[in-house]
């Protein structure tokens, strides 16, 4: 088979070397400008002696040049944050699949992992889909669904179960593909839900919140972009949650929320409406994660 992939970073590099290690042609790789560290998937391209592509813009008629010029039979997008338009798609001979991290039509947009957690759902999973210019709005092709533990955090979810998950559908679904085996059901739309990216609005934690919800909005950000409380007029993100809840009156009897009731070698515990949430790990404002015994807050501490 030949493909393109158009991606970036550890889950566009998966992609690719799910491809080529079964012996099929990467004939061309599509990833987005880089603006901090080497992309993952660039580099591993470039040492295959694949042609890269990196254009600002998808919609530019040279990026439409260079797929045609690639003549692959499909177009694989592996984690891919610039918009494409659908006459890129229509490119390749069998068209182009996408992955998308959450049970379309529900939760669509760039956070979808976070959300399902911060919603505090006990499943969610993964769709490959025919793209269209509506974001994450084409017909799915396959869905896997994926159990959400109590303790699962979005790093847990994704790196250990999503992500290889991910990977090997869409070499599955590409061959579907082109055999002409893989029907596009549209989406329900009464079903659909779009919720924008998870930055410091969304994650800044309210104490005054039941614990479940706190804890959920921390092992939801967790690893990035971590769920965050004041402290000391600066932000605090905390990671490594757990919860435990309040049964009677008498353990939260003279406590205030956000208050750090115990400090010691395993951490933080922190008050919150209807119980308490142990924190291993934070990350001051300015700083690196450090183990929370080390942070230097002491009990009688008001986060918040």
């Amino acid at each position: 088979m030949r493909v393109a992939i158009m991606g970036q970073q550890d889950f566009g590099k998966a992609a690719l070397d799910a491809f080529v290690a079964r012996g099929d042609d990467v004939a061309a790789v599509f990833c987005a400008p880089e603006k901090g560290r080497p992309d993952p998937l660039r580099v591993a391209a470039e040492a295959r002696g694949i042609v890269v592509h990196q254009f600002p813009k998808l919609t530019d008629s040279a990026a439409l040049e260079a797929l045609r010029a690639a003549n692959v039979q499909v177009g694989v997008m592996a984690y891919v944050t610039q918009f494409v338009p659908q006459d890129f798609c229509n490119i390749p001979t069998f068209g182009t699949i996408q992955f998308h991290p959450s049970l379309l039509p529900l939760h669509r947009g760039a956070s979808s992992m976070g959300w399902s957690i911060i919603c505090g759902r006990t499943k969610t999973g993964f769709s490959i889909f025919r793209p269209t210019d509506g974001l994450d709005e084409g017909p799915v092709i396959l869905k896997r669904v994926v159990r959400i533990e109590p303790e699962d955090t979005l790093g847990t979810l994704y790196f250990g179960k999503i992500f290889p998950m991910g990977v090997a559908a869409l070499v599955e679904v590409a061959d579907m593909v082109v055999a002409g085996k893989a029907p596009a059901l549209a989406q329900y739309e009464p079903d659909a839900g779009y919720e924008g990216i998870i930055r410091d609005a969304e994650s800044r934690i309210n104490w005054a919140n039941h614990v479940d919800i706190s804890y959920n909005l921390i092992r939801g950000c967790d690893p990035a972009p971590g769920a965050w409380s004041m402290h000391d007029g600066k932000k605090l993100w905390l990671f490594d949650a757990k919860k435990r809840i309040a049964r009677t009156f008498f353990e939260v009897k003279g406590r205030k929320l956000g208050e750090v009731i115990a400090a010691g070698p395993a951490g933080l515990t922190v008050h919150g409406q209807g119980g308490f949430i142990d924190i291993a790990r934070v990350r001051p404002e300015g700083g690196r994660k450090i183990a929370a015994a080390e942070s230097g807050i002491t009990v009688g501490t008001i986060l918040g």
